[in-house]
C-alpha cells in the first residue's frame, strides 16, 4: 500500500542529516491545539514514498520571494527532517499524518522563536506535508479549478493550460531527483515504474487523472511529466452547450446518435476533447447493457453499473508480460459485452474494433487523432495495414464503411475554445472510396472584441442514413427536429 511504502521509500529518499553544531535542537514532535490544514481530497489515501531531498535547505515547493520566509522554511525543514519520525508517520492515515506534520511546524517554530505569523506556519506545514505525503508542489495545482492540463519540462519549468490559455506555473521542484520521486510516486500508485531501463510510462491519479512520464536519458532536460485534469464535476452534453461547444440542435442529435447504438468514432488532436465527448456520450447507454472499456490509463467515467474496466500493461524487467490493446480488445469479444468502448485506437487493434462492430456490439465507440472525418477515415486504414494482415485496401474500406456509423469531430480553436466541428455520417462506398455526408458542420462567423471566435454548428438539412435506424428507437421525430433547422 502507498503510506506503507513511504516507510521504505523515506530512508532511501530523505537527506543524511548535517553534522554541523546547532545552537538548539527542536524537541521531538508533539500535537497542538493548532488547527489542521486544508482537507485534500484528491491525494490518495495512501501515499507512496517520503520526498527525495539531497540538499533539504533547498527546498522550494513554491516560488518565494520573501528572504525571512525563505529561510524559517530552511530551518523548520531541517529540524523537521530529524525530529519527526518517519515510520509513526507512514502507519497513520493522511489526515493524521498531515496534522502531526502541522503539529511539529508549529512547535519548531515557537522553539526556535521564528518571526512568522500561524499563517505563514500553516503554509510551510502544507508544503512539508505536501513533499512527504503527496506529489509535492503539484498539489496546489492539482487543488486548482479550471486547470485542464500541467506541462513539466524539468524541475523549474511548468506550465498550465488554464482556461483555455498556456501559462507558465508559479512553481517549482527543488531539483531533477525531486522530480523523479514524484513522477515515480505518481507511477507507483497503479504498480507501474519508470526508470532508466523503463524510461517511458502512462498512468492516472486516484481522481482519475491522465498522466505521462519520460525521463532521462530520453528527455535531455531532465524528467518530463504531462497531466491531463479531470474535472471534478462530471460533463454531460447540457454543459457543453452552457460552454459554447455546440448548438441545441447539434446536442440533440448527438443525443439520439448515443441512444440508437450508433456505431461512433470520435476524431480530434491532442486536447481537443475527445475524451471529454466519449464520456458525454456514455450517459445515454442504457442501465441495462453490459458495457467494457479498453484503455491504455484508464481514464473513462462511466456512469452505467454494468461496466467492466480494462487497462494495457507494459512489459515486465526481463521484457515479457506486456498486454496490448489488440489483446484487450480480442478478449472483449469473449466478455459478452453489448457495447465495446476503446479509450483511444492507435494501432491494429483498430481492426478487432471493426470486427466487434461488424458482429453485432452496435453502440461501440472509440477515439483517433485526426484533423477532420475523412482523414479519421484514412487513419483507421493505416492503424489496420499497421497489423501485417495483408488484407486488400477495398476489403478494409469496406469494413470501416460497414462499421462505422458517424464521425464526430472535435477541435481546440485558436482562441482555446473546444468545439464540435462537424458531425458526418458514413453513408456507404462508390467504388473503391467510402462516401460520408455531414449533418453537421461549424461555420465561422468572426472574432468578438475579447478575440473569441464566433461560429455555430449549422445542420445541412441532409436525411440522416440513420434516420431507420432512429425509427427502431422511437426517436425519429428528435432527429427530424435537429435538422429542421436547416429549412428555418
Amino acid at each position: 500500500m502507498a503510506l506503507q511504502n513511504a516507510e521504505d521509500s523515506a530512508a532511501e529518499t530523505a537527506p543524511p542529516p548535517k553534522t554541523e553544531e546547532q545552537p538548539k535542537k527542536a524537541p521531538p514532535a508533539k500535537q497542538t491545539e493548532a488547527p489542521p490544514p486544508k482537507k485534500k481530497s484528491d491525494l490518495p489515501k495512501k501515499g507512496d514514498n517520503a520526498p527525495a531531498a539531497d540538499e533539504p535547505d533547498e527546498h522550494t515547493s513554491t516560488v518565494r520571494t520573501n528572504p525571512r520566509i525563505e529561510r524559517a522554511h530552511k530551518r523548520i525543514w531541517a529540524d523537521l527532517r530529524d525530529g519527526i519520525d518517519l515510520k509513526s508517520l507512514a502507519r497513520m492515515d493522511t489526515e493524521a499524518a498531515r496534522e502531526e506534520i502541522l503539529s511539529a511546524v508549529n512547535e519548531i517554530g515557537q522553539f526556535r522563536s521564528l518571526d512568522l505569523t500561524p499563517a505563514e506556519l500553516a503554509q510551510i506545514a502544507k508544503e512539508a506535508a505536501d513533499d512527504m505525503l503527496g506529489f509535492g508542489p503539484l498539489e496546489e495545482l492539482l487543488e486548482m479549478d479550471g486547470v485542464a492540463d500541467i506541462m513539466i519540462n524539468g524541475p523549474k519549468v511548468i506550465y498550465i493550460e488554464l482556461n483555455g490559455k498556456i501559462q507558465r506555473a508559479n512553481i517549482e521542484f527543488r531539483d531533477d531527483q525531486h522530480l523523479l520521486t514524484i513522477a515515480q510516486r505518481v507511477v507507483g500508485i497503479i504498480g507501474r515504474r519508470v526508470d532508466e531501463s523503463s524510461p517511458i510510462c502512462d498512468a492516472r491519479l486516484p481522481d482519475g487523472s491522465r498522466v505521462n512520464v519520460i525521463i532521462p536519458p530520453l528527455a535531455i532536460d531532465g524528467a518530463s511529466m504531462t497531466i491531463r485534469k479531470f474535472t471534478k464535476e462530471k460533463l454531460t452534453l447540457d454543459k457543453l452547450l452552457d460552454f459554447g461547444a455546440m448548438t441545441p440542435s447539434c446536442a440533440e442529435m448527438l443525443k439520439v446518435i448515443g441512444e440508437c447504438r450508433a456505431n461512433i468514432l470520435i476524431s480530434g488532436g491532442t486536447g481537443s476533447g475527445k475524451t471529454t465527448m466519449l464520456n458525454c456520450l456514455t450517459n445515454y447507454i442504457r442501465k441495462d447493457e453490459r458495457v467494457i472499456t479498453c484503455e491504455d490509463a484508464a481514464e473513462l467515467q462511466l456512469q452505467q453499473p454494468h461496466v467492466v474496466r480494462l487497462e494495457t500493461r507494459p512489459p515486465n524487467l526481463e521484457g515479457v508480460g506486456e498486454v496490448t490493446m489488440r489483446d484487450l480488445v480480442r478478449n472483449c469479444l469473449r466478455m459478452r459485452p453489448d457495447r465495446i468502448i476503446v479509450g483511444e485506437v492507435r494501432g491494429p487493434e483498430a481492426f478487432d474494433l471493426l470486427q466487434a462492430m461488424n458482429t453485432g456490439h452496435d453502440g461501440s465507440m472509440g477515439t483517433v487523432h485526426a484533423n477532420n472525418p475523412r482523414e479519421a477515415v484514412t487513419r483507421m486504414e493505416n492503424m489496420i495495414a499497421m497489423g501485417g494482415l495483408n488484407l486488400p485496401q477495398a476489403a478494409v474500406r469496406e469494413q470501416i464503411a460497414s462499421a462505422v456509423n458517424v464521425i464526430i469531430q472535435v477541435q481546440r480553436l485558436r482562441d482555446g475554445s473546444r468545439k464540435v466541428t462537424h458531425v458526418s455520417e458514413i453513408t456507404g462506398m462508390e467504388g473503391e472510396v467510402i462516401t460520408m455526408q455531414d449533418l453537421f458542420k461549424f461555420q465561422y462567423e468572426g472574432d468578438d472584441e475579447f478575440g473569441r471566435i464566433i461560429g455555430t454548428q449549422k445542420s445541412t438539412g441532409l436525411r440522416p442514413i440513420m434516420y431507420e435506424r432512429a425509427r427502431e428507437f422511437n426517436l425519429e421525430e428528435k432527429v427530424l427536429k435537429a435538422m429542421e433547422e436547416a429549412y428555418q
